[in-house]
């Protein structure tokens, strides 16, 4: 691999990540229109996963840090409640009261992000060689642009509500979950889906944005552990791997712009563009596969 597509990689995984506009589409249109091969090497998958983690956790490091403090107060309370109920159990007697798990606004977030992670991982395993299968060819990427557009076109008239974590219910974040699960779907976009779901079911605008990229964080995450064992099967040539940490760093500066644009998309409903971008690029796959 050479410096410009190490760069162009990045580039393309920074934009595609967060924009509304389907990474997986944009990956299966250049490998079957343009006869590109996109394969990048498995380890540098896993630097491009790092640096859109990195953009994500930069942007909302606040929040992350407090979700990571509230999730390991949760650990703790729930151990001592599971103890308590062994004691009550074997002792027949309830000398020791159970703790309140969720005491705040953040805890509540930790559980929503775990509760959607549920059916995302659920379906992202279930359909995995279907995903594959079905960016082989432009038919299913067309049809998922043309779905993430007019997904898009819905989010753009769509006010939102006023719901925040101590509000949202865990069924929204179980459906916010599974959305995000079919989003695995080739062209149907992963952030343009998430958010427009949660508008539709009345969240905050400016939580919808950070719910949507906060709990994408586990799936990111979990798809590059999974390549981690491939990476010490097959290791990178040492010359190379000062050109993927390019990639990477790439990745993560222009995916950390993406997410800043992304607040400000949301917050004035400026999905429009976006929308009519989806809808030429579907055609285009449509015709391209039909003809």
């Amino acid at each position: 691999m050479n410096l410009l597509k190490a760069l162009g990689m990045g580039l393309l995984q920074g934009l595609t990540e967060f924009l509304p506009v389907s990474s997986s589409g944009h990956l299966a249109i250049f490998k079957c229109i343009f006869h590109v091969d996109t394969g990048t090497g498995i380890f540098f998958d896993v630097l491009l996963h790092v640096g859109t983690l990195i953009s994500v956790f930069v942007a909302f490091w606040d929040d992350i840090v407090m979700l990571f403090k509230e999730g390991i107060g949760i650990l703790v309370d729930f151990g001592h409640n599971l103890g308590v109920f062994f004691h009550n159990c074997a002792t027949k007697e309830e000398k020791y009261a159970y703790e309140k798990v969720v005491t705040s606004s953040y805890r509540k977030f930790v559980m929503l992000v775990i509760v959607a992670t549920i059916p995302t991982g659920i379906m992202g395993i279930a359909g995995k060689d279907f995903v594959e299968v079905a960016g082989e060819s432009l038919l299913v990427p067309g049809i998922g642009l043309i779905c993430t557009s007019l997904i898009l076109f819905v989010a753009d008239r769509c006010k939102g509500g006023k719901k925040l974590p101590s509000t949202v219910t865990y069924l929204e974040g179980f459906i916010t979950g599974m959305v995000q699960g079919i989003a695995t779907l080739p062209g149907v976009s992963r952030s343009g889906s998430t958010i427009a779901a949660c508008l539709l079911l009345g969240f905050e605008k400016k939580f919808a944005v950070k719910y949507s990229f906060i709990m994408s964080v586990p799936a990111i995450l979990g798809a590059a552990v999974l390549e981690l064992k491939d990476v010490i099967e097959s290791p990178p040539p040492a010359g190379e791997i000062p050109m993927y940490l390019a990639g990477m760093v790439v990745a993560a500066i222009v995916g950390f712009i993406c997410i800043k644009t992304m607040m400000i998309v949301v917050r004035n409903n400026k999905f429009t563009i976006f929308s009519i971008y989806c809808l030429i690029a579907g055609i285009v796959c449509l015709v391209a596969h039909f003809k």
